[in-house]
C-alpha cells in the first residue's frame, strides 16, 4: 500500500510532465478503437442493407454473379424467362413471386450529360420498381414510374446532384440511351452507403436494360406464413430443378457482403497497421519520459533507498506510475476513438459514402482491446527505466539531482546495433538481388525490420557524429548560443537517439513509399511510351463496355487512320499435356493490335496469332503446360463452340501493359461464338493520320458527345490519370502516417520540456551571467531543430534504402525504373526543421519565463 501511495503522489506531482506521454497513448488507442468502431459500423450498415433488400428467396440465372452483378460480355445482365415466375408461384409455401429487372452496367447522366454516378466508387443501379423495393424504400416526393417517360431516383442521389421532379435523366446501357423525366424521389428506410439507384417501370426496364420483353434478371419470392427460407428454397428447387441459381435471404446477403467484406478487411488491417506504427513511436516517447523522470529523481530515489525501500519496491513504484499513465491515456483514447470513428463517418459522407451514426457499432471487444493495448504498451515501455530506477543505490542521495546517469553510450550497444543493421542490410541486398519477386519478398520483410531495429539501437552512437556535423553546418553561425544548443543535444546521446528514432520511423516509411510510388509512375510511363503504338484509347472508367454504335462513331471521325477493337471473354483451355484450365481469360482483337501494342515475344511473332484459328500464350503458361510454337490447344469458348487453335506466338511474362494476356483474332472468335453472344469491346484503340493527331483528338471528343459514358485519352492523359491514382493512394497513406509523426513531435516536445526542467539550475546560472531570454529561447529551438533533423536524416536514408530495394522487386514484375522524388525528400527534410521549431515553442517559452533566482536555488 505504501508503494501505491508513493506512486500516486509521484504521478500527481509530475502530472504535467506525464501529459504528453498520456496524449501519445491516447492517440494510439484512439486510432485502434476508431478503426474498429468505424469498420464495425460499416459492417453493420451493409448487413442491414443486404438483409433488408434481400427477399426470402431469390431466383436468378446461373450466369449471374454472387452479388447479382452483370457478367455477360454483351453488356446486358443474364436473364431468365418470365415463365419461371409462374413455376415459382406454383411451388409449395410460396406466398408471392414477382419478376424484377436490374443492371449495374449502366451510366446515368443529367440533362447536361454530367454523370450521376457516385464519386465514392459505389455502384450505379437501374432497375424496375417492384414490391421488394417498396419494402425498403419510401416514396417521399412524386410517384413511382408509370410509363416509358418516367423514372424515379433515390433521395441521396437527388440531394447530391440537386435533382427535382420533372428533371430529365438519360440512362445509357449497352442498348443505347433512354431518356425520361423524374416522376418520384424515394428514400431508403435503412442507410444507403453510397449507391445511386434509379427505377423504371418493368416494361421500360426490360427494353432499356436487356432489350426484350418476357424476361427478368431475378424473381423475388416471399414465403407463406410458417415456412422457413430454407424450406422455401427446397420447394422452389423442386419446382424449377437445378437450371437456376436459388438463394435464401441469408445466402444473398452473405454473397453481397463478401465483396464488401474483402474491402473492409483490407481497410481495417491497413489502418490497424498504421496504429501499430503510432504505438511503436509512442514507446520511444514513454521510454524517454520515464528515463528522464528517473534521472531527475535520482537523489529522491536514493533517499528512498537509504530509508529502507528495496529495489523491488522502487521498480514497482515506477511501473505503477506507468500503469496509471496507461489507464488514464487508454480510457481517454477509447472515448476519443469513438469520436474519431464518427469523424471518419462524416468524412466518408463528404466523399459520397453515407454512414449513419444510428448504426454506430461499439463491440465490447473494442474498448477492451484498446485498454489492454494501451496499458500493456505503456508498462512494457516503462520496464527499462523502472529497472534502471531499481538499481539506484542509497549513495545516490549524496549526488546532485538530475545528473544524467548515462551520458555516454556503451560499446556493447553500438556493437549490437551495427550487427543488427548489417544483418538488415544483408537481407535487403538478398531481396534486391533475387531472381524472382516472390523469393525477394521473403527477404524484404526481415531486412526492413532488422535494419529499423539496428538503427534504433545504434542511434545514440550515430547521434554523436551526426549532431556534430549538423551543428557545424547549421549552428556554428549562431556563435556561442549555437554551440550550447549542439552540446545540449550531445549531452545525453541515448535520449537524443531515442527522440530522433521516434521521428525516424514515420519519415522512413514516407521516404520508402515516395520512392515506390514515384518509381511505379515512371516505370508505367516508360512502358506506355515503349509498348503503346496507338494515339488514343477509348474506354469507360467503370468498366461499361463499348457499344457498336460508339465504335461506328469513332470510325467515321475525320482524320482517323485505323481503329482496333479489343474484346475479352472466357474459355476452357485443354493443353497438350492433358490439363484443362477452366474459365481462362482470352483476348480477341483486330490484327492491328500487334501494331497498337508492341508486346515482346520470346518465340514467334505476335502478328501470326491473328491468323485464322491461331492464338498466343504467355511465357509462364507455356512453361507450366509444355506449350511450344505449333502446339494445338482445345479452346471451349464461353457461349460458343470448341475450336482447336494453333499457338503462333509466346509473349514475355514480364510485360507490364496487358500482362499475362493470351490473344486471338476477333474473326477467330466470331467463328466459334454466335453473333448474338459476341462480347462487346472492352476498349478501342484509335490512330490518327500523320500530322493530324491534335485535330483528331478534338474530333473524337465531338464524335462521342452523344456517348458521355466513354473517355478519350491520349498517352499524356493516361499517364496523368495513373499519376493521380497513385498520388491519391499515397496521400491517404501519408495522412495515416501523420499520426505517427504527430506522436513523434509530442516526443520532441516532451524531451525538451523535461530537459528544461532537468536544467533549471543551469538555465538560471546562464541567465545570471548574461544570457538573454531571446538567446535562451533560440538555444532551445536550435537544439530541437538539430534533434528533428537528426531523426529526419536517419529516417530518409533508411527509407531510401527500403524504397530502392522494393523497386528492385518491382523491376522483376516489369517496373524497371528507379525514380527518387528528390523534391519530396528535400521537402520532408526541410519540413522536419519546421517540426523542430514547432516542438520547441512551448518549452522555449517556459524556459524564458523562469525566475532567475528561483532557478539558481533549485536543487
Amino acid at each position: 500500500m505504501t508503494v501505491l501511495k508513493t506512486s500516486m503522489r509521484t504521478f500527481l506531482a509530475h502530472k504535467g510532465r506525464m501529459a504528453l506521454s498520456a496524449v501519445a497513448v491516447l492517440l494510439s488507442v484512439a486510432f485502434v478503437c476508431g478503426t474498429l468502431v468505424f469498420t464495425d459500423t460499416m459492417g453493420t450498415t451493409f448487413d442491414k442493407l443486404f438483409a433488408a433488400t434481400s427477399s426470402d428467396v431469390t431466383v436468378s440465372s446461373k450466369d449471374a454473379g454472387d452479388g447479382g452483378e452483370t457478367t455477360a460480355g454483351n453488356g446486358k445482365p443474364p436473364v431468365i424467362p418470365a415463365a419461371v415466375v409462374d413455376q415459382v408461384r406454383g411451388a409449395q409455401g410460396v406466398k408471392s413471386a414477382e419478376g424484377a429487372v436490374f443492371s449495374t452496367s449502366v451510366t446515368v447522366v443529367d440533362g447536361d450529360k454530367d454523370s450521376l454516378s457516385p464519386t465514392s466508387g459505389g455502384p450505379t443501379i437501374v432497375g424496375s420498381w417492384n414490391a421488394n423495393d417498396a419494402r425498403t424504400m419510401e416514396i417521399t416526393d412524386g410517384a413511382a414510374p408509370a410509363g416509358a417517360d418516367q423514372i424515379m431516383v433515390d433521395a441521396d442521389t437527388a440531394d447530391k446532384h440537386d435533382l427535382a421532379l420533372g428533371d430529365e435523366i438519360g440512362v445509357i446501357s449497352a442498348l443505347g440511351t433512354h431518356t425520361a423525366k423524374i416522376s418520384g424521389i424515394a428514400d431508403f428506410t435503412v442507410t444507403n452507403p453510397g449507391a445511386a439507384i434509379f427505377f423504371l417501370d418493368t416494361a421500360t426496364a426490360q427494353r432499356t436494360l436487356v432489350g426484350e420483353s418476357g424476361v427478368y434478371t431475378d424473381v423475388n419470392v416471399t414465403a407463406a406464413a410458417g415456412v422457413s427460407d430454407d424450406q422455401l428454397k427446397r420447394n422452389v428447387l423442386t419446382a424449377l430443378g437445378t437450371d437456376y441459381k436459388v438463394q435464401t435471404a441469408k445466402e444473398s446477403a452473405d454473397a453481397g457482403k463478401e465483396g464488401v467484406g474483402d474491402f473492409m478487411g483490407v481497410l481495417k488491417y491497413a489502418m490497424l497497421g498504421f496504429a501499430g506504427i503510432a504505438f511503436l513511436v509512442g514507446i520511444f516517447l514513454i521510454i524517454n519520459t520515464f528515463s528522464m523522470l528517473v534521472a531527475q529523481r535520482t537523489r529522491e530515489i536514493g533517499l528512498m533507498r537509504a530509508i529502507g525501500s528495496s529495489r523491488e519496491q522502487v521498480n514497482r513504484s515506477v511501473l505503477i506510475e506507468a500503469l496509471l499513465l496507461g489507464v488514464v491515456g487508454s480510457v481517454l483514447g477509447v472515448g476519443a476513438g469513438i469520436g474519431l470513428a464518427v469523424g471518419l463517418m462524416k468524412l466518408m459522407g463528404l466523399m459520397g459514402m453515407e454512414l449513419s451514426t444510428g448504426d454506430l457499432t461499439i463491440a465490447w471487444t473494442t474498448p477492451a482491446l484498446g485498454l489492454l493495448l494501451g496499458v500493456a504498451v505503456t508498462v512494457l515501455a516503462a520496464y527499462l527505466p523502472a529497472r534502471r530506477a531499481g538499481k539506484i543505490s542509497p549513495m545516490a542521495a549524496l549526488r546532485d539531482a538530475g545528473t544524467p546517469a548515462d551520458a555516454k553510450t556503451g560499446r556493447i550497444r553500438g556493437l549490437i546495433g551495427l550487427v543488427l543493421t548489417g544483418a538488415g542490410g544483408c537481407a535487403l541486398y538478398l531481396a534486391g538481388s533475387a531472381d524472382k519477386a516472390t523469393e525477394g519478398s521473403l527477404w524484404l520483410g526481415p531486412g526492413v525490420v532488422l535494419s529499423l531495429i539496428g538503427f534504433v539501437v545504434v542511434g545514440p552512437v550515430l547521434a554523436s557524429g551526426v549532431v556534430r556535423v549538423l551543428g557545424a553546418v547549421l549552428l556554428r553561425a549562431f556563435g556561442p548560443v549555437g554551440r550550447m544548443a549542439e552540446r545540449n543535444a550531445l549531452r545525453n546521446p541515448r535520449r537524443t537517439g531515442a527522440t530522433g528514432a521516434a521521428l525516424m520511423i514515420g519519415l522512413a516509411l514516407v521516404a520508402c513509399l515516395s520512392v515506390v510510388g514515384s518509381s511505379m509512375v515512371a516505370s508505367a510511363g516508360q512502358e506506355l511510351d515503349k509498348a503503346v503504338g496507338t494515339d488514343f484509347i477509348i474506354q469507360n472508367d467503370q468498366g461499361q463496355l463499348v457499344t457498336p454504335e460508339a465504335v461506328e462513331a469513332v470510325r467515321s471521325t475525320p482524320g482517323v487512320d485505323r481503329v482496333t477493337e479489343y474484346k475479352w471473354t472466357q474459355a476452357d483451355f485443354t493443353t497438350p499435356d492433358g490439363k484443362t484450365s477452366d474459365d481462362t481469360a482470352i483476348t480477341a482483337a483486330d490484327p492491328t493490335y500487334a501494331t497498337d501494342l508492341r508486346v515482346e515475344t520470346v518465340a514467334g511473332e505476335l502478328e501470326d496469332a491473328y491468323l485464322p484459328d491461331s492464338m498466343s500464350v504467355h511465357e509462364d503458361y507455356a512453361e507450366d503446360h509444355d506449350v511450344t510454337l505449333g502446339s494445338k490447344i482445345e479452346v471451349a469458348f464461353k457461349d460458343g463452340t470448341t475450336g482447336s487453335l494453333t499457338v503462333r506466338a509466346i509473349t514475355s511474362s514480364e510485360s507490364v501493359v496487358d500482362a499475362g494476356a493470351m490473344y486471338t483474332s476477333i474473326d477467330t472468335l466470331a467463328r466459334h461464338v454466335p453473333a448474338a453472344k459476341m462480347p462487346l469491346d472492352q476498349l478501342v484503340f484509335v490512330s490518327a493520320e500523320d500530322g493530324r493527331k491534335d485535330a483528331v483528338y478534338a474530333a473524337l471528343k465531338q464524335s462521342l458527345d452523344g456517348f458521355p459514358q466513354y473517355q478519350v485519352r491520349d498517352q499524356t492523359d493516361y499517364k496523368e490519370a495513373l499519376q493521380d491514382q497513385i498520388g491519391q493512394l499515397l496521400n491517404m497513406v501519408y495522412g495515416l502516417l501523420a499520426l505517427a509523426i504527430v506522436v513523434a513531435v509530442l516526443g520532441v516536445v516532451n524531451t525538451l520540456a523535461l530537459s528544461v526542467v532537468e536544467r533549471t539550475r543551469e538555465i538560471g546560472l546562464m541567465r545570471a551571467i548574461g544570457l538573454s531570454r531571446r538567446q535562451l529561447r533560440r538555444m532551445i529551438r536550435m537544439e530541437s531543430v538539430v534533434i528533428a533533423l537528426f531523426g529526419a536524416l536517419l529516417g530518409l536514408g533508411l527509407g531510401l534504402g527500403w524504397g530502392a530495394t522494393a523497386q528492385q522487386l518491382l523491376a522483376l514484375e516489369g517496373l524497371k525504373v528507379l525514380d527518387i522524388p528528390w523534391p519530396t525528400i528535400a521537402g520532408v527534410f526541410a519540413g522536419s526543421a519546421f517540426v523542430g521549431l514547432f516542438a520547441a515553442l512551448v518549452p522555449a517559452f517556459r524556459a524564458g519565463r523562469m525566475n532567475v533566482l528561483n532557478a539558481i536555488a533549485t536543487e
